[in-house]
């Protein structure tokens, strides 16, 4: 991968300069040849296989960030979804192996570990419903686990028994971890349209259709496509605008795919795939909210939100995929509340609310991410407004997920701390009706007639 002299000196500017990292090098690790019929089996194979790949993870991504002086934010490790190779196992011998993925990753030297996870979009085998009733435990006796459920997808519609019984999870998981800001809930996520190459947290994990280990980095660049819009200028058509985006995407693409290569090729590891997702942290100037403002919106959720996000989601993508054969993740624009700056100050002003945010998915990566609700929502509203952000995806063909943090002893108007990376959720209003009976059907929602394409 050729690299011109012009193209390190504008990439290191953009570090100095314009909040521009590798956000994260994510080494995922397949878990399906350490099944075994005990316990104790099964977890000293899982530790020994993630210590043996990933020990050296931290130190190499540290190498290559002193080699080309770009800083990569995060390292990280994705797995096999748990409850494929664990299926055997009960809840709470999920929980013991939560804690061995946790032992593993503070080993490795990483910040989390993703892929305590089931797929349960058609439905759900005893293991993948004892992995689901495992995870407020789970979540609250580890430091670096994160969890992730898939229950729908265009294929095969929404397995409404799985709804009704993460929103008990979710709430159960804010109650455990009350103590400690429900914390839980930040590394918990519910998709639908799952990806299996993504390497952001808390969503990542390991697909089942990926090799034995791969290396996936995720590029963040809000920064500088914010000065890309600022460069273009307020005069700019939206096609101006576009190409300015796409220019910018294209680099930060570059530069993120050579960084990664350069950490896989260190450890011997195959590269898998460059997620150029725009994720935004609550620095200032490293805003996507901003970037839709600096669009021409008073706030974000003026009339037109919508419009600009497709926008720049779009010319991001096309961006990337010009740079790389091998764009893959979600690739797009992130819109999680706590950890964007201007997002925190539309929702603390009125300007945004869930139904807002919820348009806002259809044209972004994911959907409705850290978003702090009342602590005494209850658990079939949780569901309802998780059946609502799958149903999204389902019918749009796209990733949406749902990471949602019941705010236990809060109430609208108060503001969920945490500081760092996730930053501040202002606790938004819900509707109060009742969703009970809508929820309690059972079943499964069809596919929709766009999933029948063979």
């Amino acid at each position: 991968m050729h690299w011109s002299q012009e193209e390190i000196l504008q990439t290191l500017q953009m570090t100095e300069h314009e909040h521009f990292d590798i956000r994260t090098v994510t080494m995922g690790i397949s878990l399906r040849d350490c099944a075994s019929d005990s316990i104790e089996g099964f977890k000293r194979r899982v530790y020994d296989k993630i210590t043996r790949f990933a020990g050296g993870h931290v130190a190499a991504a540290e190498k290559v960030e002193e080699q080309y002086g770009i800083r990569i934010a995060n390292k990280r490790i994705s797995v096999t979804p748990v409850a494929i190779p664990g299926d055997a196992f009960s809840a709470e011998q999920f929980v013991e192996i939560a804690q061995v993925l946790d032992r593993a990753a503070e080993e490795c030297g990483v910040d989390y570990i993703g892929g305590f996870s089931a797929l349960v979009a058609k439905g759900m085998t005893p293991g993948d419903q004892a992995l689901i009733l495992s995870i407020p435990e789970a979540l609250a006796s580890t430091k670096h686990v994160c969890s992730s459920i898939d229950i729908g997808s265009t294929r095969a519609g929404i397995n409404m028994d799985a709804v009704r019984l993460m929103g008990e999870v979710i709430l159960e998981t804010a109650r455990r971890t009350a103590e400690d800001r429900c914390l839980g809930c930040a590394k918990l996520v519910v998709f639908c349209n799952a990806v299996e190459d993504n390497p952001f947290i808390a969503g990542a994990f390991h697909g089942v259709t990926e090799g034995n280990v791969t290396l996936n980095v995720g590029v963040s660049g809000p920064g500088v496509v914010l000065q890309a819009v600022k460069e273009a200028g307020p005069q700019a058509t939206f096609g101006e605008v576009s190409t300015a985006i796409k220019r910018m995407a294209f680099k930060i693409t570059r530069a993120g795919e050579m960084m990664g290569r350069q950490v896989a090729e260190s450890q011997g590891v195959p590269f898998g795939v460059v997620d150029i997702s725009l994720a935004p942290t609550p620095a200032p100037g490293d805003s996507v909210g901003e970037i839709l403002e600096c669009l021409g919106l008073e706030r974000v959720g003026a009339h037109g939100t919508t419009a600009a996000l497709a926008l720049l989601n779009d010319s991001v993508k096309k961006g990337g995929l010009m740079a790389s054969a091998y764009v893959g993740g979600m690739s797009g624009a992130f819109i999680p509340v706590s950890e964007d700056e201007k997002m925190i100050q539309a929702v603390a002003e009125g300007h945004l609310s869930i139904e807002k945010l919820e348009s806002m998915t259809c044209v972004c990566s994911v959907g409705l991410d850290m978003i702090a609700v009342p602590g005494d929502t209850p658990a079939t509203t949780l569901s309802g407004i998780l059946a609502d952000e799958a149903a999204l995806g389902m019918v749009n063909n796209k990733t949406t997920a749902l990471r949602v943090i019941p705010a236990i002893g809060m109430k609208v108007g108060d503001t969920l701390d945490y500081g760092g990376l996730l930053g501040a959720a202002p606790v938004m209003p819900l509707r109060t009706l009742d969703s009970s009976i809508f929820v309690r059907r059972g079943g499964r929602i069809p596919a929709p007639t766009g999933g029948v394409r063979n």
